[in-house]
């Protein structure tokens, strides 16, 4: 199956490759490059089996921006005593730069995650996009049959569109950042209503239809009403960034064959970097 888009969340898919790849993956002069390696191969995977018309890569340039803390102080704290590996830090200026010398577009935006960019991208992409990403906010974002998310599970990426969201959570497939301000998500810091499981979640956005319906009801308490107004400007991916969709190809790759063939050479990852150009010029023409 071909999408006319394929959006990936680099930060989160960097991450599966540095933890899923062996830290035996050296450079010739000794150093880590396991997540660029994975990065490279993961990429040319979801290219070959996905096979989409454009792609483009999202940044964090800021996972845990201060307007975000502003409104919830806990957003994402457990994660700064759970900082970045050292050894994955040097790692990310050189994806960046294989990325840069291949030809691949990847945009940050100061003071917002990549999701945000994402999100941005998706509202304003013609045709149909599948996000790449292990970060469940993204479902936020599923619209059938257009839009939908390629997330992590053991023996690849499941396809979660609408009804996958519903069958998991038992909410309206649009749905999910409502269930995420109600039940709350240790790993973004959210604390949820007190009280407020996955079951009882899931019935009061059935029930209301989502968090600003509830809130018109006036039905909780003033502390309650106080967190999910702070937590509706928190937790949906941002949609309005001032950013266009990149072109997402090229008539060929690399766009730069010399920086390609010294970060090669530099790094050793000649039969990554060389497989993922291959799969990039063998794409089908898009009619995009």
């Amino acid at each position: 199956m071909s999408c006319d888009w394929l959006f990936v969340d680099g930060s989160s898919l960097i991450f599966r490759a540095f933890y899923g790849v062996p830290k035996t993956v050296r450079t010739p002069d000794g150093r880590l490059i396991n997540a660029g390696r994975g990065f490279l191969e993961t990429l040319t995977r979801l290219l070959g089996t996905r096979r989409p018309g454009h792609l483009a890569i999202a940044s964090d340039a800021d996972w845990r921006p201060d307007w975000r803390v502003a409104l919830i102080p806990d957003y994402k704290a457990q994660r700064v005593a759970e900082p970045t590996p050292p050894a994955l830090i040097p790692q990310m200026p050189v994806i960046d730069a294989f990325l840069a010398a291949i030809g691949i577009d990847e945009v940050g935006v100061s003071g917002y995650e990549a999701e945000d960019v994402i999100a941005t991208w998706t509202a304003q992409a013609k045709g149909t996009v599948e996000i790449v990403s292990g970060d469940r906010d993204l479902f936020a974002l599923v619209e059938d049959p257009r839009v939908t998310v390629l997330y992590p599970e053991k023996g690849g990426w499941g396809l979660v569109g609408e009804a996958e969201v519903t069958r998991r959570y038992g909410i309206p497939g649009r749905r999910y950042a409502d269930f995420a301000m109600l039940r709350g998500d240790p790993s973004d810091g959210l604390p949820g209503l007190k009280g407020v499981g996955a079951v009882a979640a899931a019935s009061m956005i059935r029930q209301y239809g989502g968090v600003p319906a509830l809130l018109e009801a006036r039905r909780l308490s003033e502390h309650d009403q106080d967190y999910l107004s702070r937590a509706l400007q928190v937790v949906p991916p941002r949609t309005d960034l001032p950013i266009e969709v990149p072109p997402g190809r090229r008539d060929r790759y690399p766009a730069d064959p010399e920086a390609l063939n010294v970060l090669m050479a530099q790094h050793g990852l000649q039969a990554a970097s060389s497989r993922l150009v291959e799969t990039l010029n063998e794409r089908a023409p898009s009619g995009q």
